[in-house]
């Protein structure tokens, strides 16, 4: 079945200093989702953006924002503190973060958000057995969270296929699949032929040097639309 394809830029990758500017640009060259990385330095060893950068994105774009939650128990500070997202944003928690995954996911609705999960690499599939009806997207991490430019893992495209299935034998195959971590060009077409929907794109495809935004995004739809 042919299957729709979204493209999520990683905000991590604009320029923060012309922030609005970048933003301003991947609206224009039609994105269909802005991806925000929120990180404590806790469950992951950096920190990125914050809430409340995610709030000064939501202000001045019409693009729905895709925030990833890389906190340690996040239903008890950070899901209160996105109280400005809307309906078509989206949340995702970590099952390995969340203290009580259903208790978080469930927050996340009662703000009036799209709840999601994410799962790193070594996190197998059937974690997710039970959250099924509560999640409309799971975000696979195709590369060990925490930071940009690393290499694909290449189990992990096994891993978004067997999900795909599951998903889909389970009744549950409008629940999206989210690849988040060297999502190449090249990559691309492997996590597309694997059954991935939403791909959070960075330096190596949506932000690649030599080619405009526009010529990058356009490239990108080739793949994922086809």
């Amino acid at each position: 079945m042919m299957r729709k394809g979204y493209i999520a830029p990683s905000l991590m990758c604009v320029d923060l200093m012309n922030a609005q500017r970048d933003i301003e640009a991947l609206e224009a060259v039609g994105s269909d989702y802005l991806h925000i990385d929120v990180m404590d330095n806790h469950f992951v060893p950096n920190i990125t953006l914050s809430t409340d950068f995610a709030k000064a994105v939501k202000a001045i774009t019409r693009v729905p924002l895709d925030v990833h939650l890389m906190v340690e128990d996040p239903a008890r500070i950070t899901i209160p503190q996105l109280s400005f997202l809307g309906p078509e944003d989206f949340i995702s928690v970590h099952y390995e973060a969340a203290l009580h995954p259903l208790r978080a996911l469930s927050a996340i609705r009662q703000l009036g958000c799209r709840p999601a999960v994410a799962i790193n690499p070594a996190t197998p599939i059937c974690v997710l057995e039970d959250i099924l009806d509560d999640v409309e997207m799971v975000l696979v991490m195709t590369v060990n969270p925490g930071f940009a430019g690393q290499k694909l893992i290449p189990a992990t495209l096994n891993k978004i296929a067997r999900l795909r299935r599951m998903l889909d034998e389970a009744g549950h195959g409008d629940v999206l699949i989210e690849v988040d971590g060297n999502v190449s060009f090249e990559n691309a077409v492997k996590m597309h032929a694997a059954g991935a929907d939403v791909y959070v794109a960075g330096s190596s495809s949506v932000f690649a040097p030599g080619a405009t935004l526009e010529e990058n995004v356009r490239r990108f739809r080739a793949i994922i639309d086809n």
